[in-house]
């Protein structure tokens, strides 16, 4: 069952747990390696697969990612599949089809394989939103599975933009070259800004699948400072619970 929802800012946001599990032996590491200087122990890493589903004051809805997909996804080979994405939306009695738009934080195959269902669009009356950088930068399974399915809704902006009332996208790259966050009032849907509750303590402890470990660990740093600043409340991905209040 979904999380229990939260209302900022006349927005209100429902985390929908996708998949828990650890990740598959294709990529997965033991924790020392994974976040390097971490004084992690290698105990096994247990992810949270979180999407957000927001609705405004007029019931307009916008999904944040669209989690791991069916059990043929591009996320097969090393994460829980199949999502279930669909029934977490049923169950706060959402259709795909109502859902108006699709951020995708980033095309790593863990955020974004759900947009693609039995080879069509899984979200058929959403645009999807993504970082025209995320999108030049496609390749791959996630390029011919998922972006190739939905190009004809694909909606690329570059930087920051308001993309549905109240809903502000914010290029944070470095985890990928289109990595964006995802604000509305208080609260950032961090996608993969922070991977686990180690680099709120300290950004500079990398993540062993960053693109461009130093740029993320800038902007991580950069990104949290802000937002501790505004005393925000983070939305992750990865974590156990949905919602981390700074």
């Amino acid at each position: 069952m979904p999380h229990r929802s939260i209302t900022v800012s006349g927005v209100e946001i429902t985390p929908l747990c996708d998949a828990v599990g650890p990740m598959g032996a294709a990529i997965g590491r033991p924790l020392t390696e994974m976040f390097a200087g971490s004084g992690l122990r290698d105990e096994p890493w247990v992810l949270h697969f979180h999407c957000y589903l927001l609705r405004d004051a007029a019931g307009r809805l916008t999904l944040v990612d669209t989690g791991v997909g069916a059990a043929d996804s591009p996320a097969a080979s090393w994460a829980p599949v199949p999502g279930t994405l669909a029934g977490e939306l049923a169950a706060v009695g959402v259709a795909p089809a109502d859902v108006g738009t699709v951020i995708l934080t980033h095309l790593h195959s863990d955020h974004a394989s759900g947009a693609v269902a039995d080879g069509r669009p899984a979200f058929e009356n959403a645009r999807h939103v993504v970082q025209r950088a995320e999108l030049e930068a496609a390749a791959g399974p996630m390029l011919d599975d998922v972006v190739s399915v939905i190009k004809g809704q694909l909606h690329a902006v570059e930087g920051d933009a308001e993309v549905a009332p109240g809903v502000h996208v914010h290029l944070a790259p470095g985890h990928t070259p289109g990595h964006q966050i995802v604000r509305a009032g208080e609260v950032a849907m961090t996608g993969d800004l922070v991977l686990h509750p180690v680099q709120l303590a300290d950004p500079a402890i990398p993540y062993l699948y960053d693109d461009d470990p130093e740029a993320a660990a800038r902007t991580r740093a950069e990104v949290l400072a802000r937002l501790r600043a505004e005393r925000a409340v983070l939305a992750t991905a990865h974590f156990g619970e949905p919602f981390t209040a700074l």
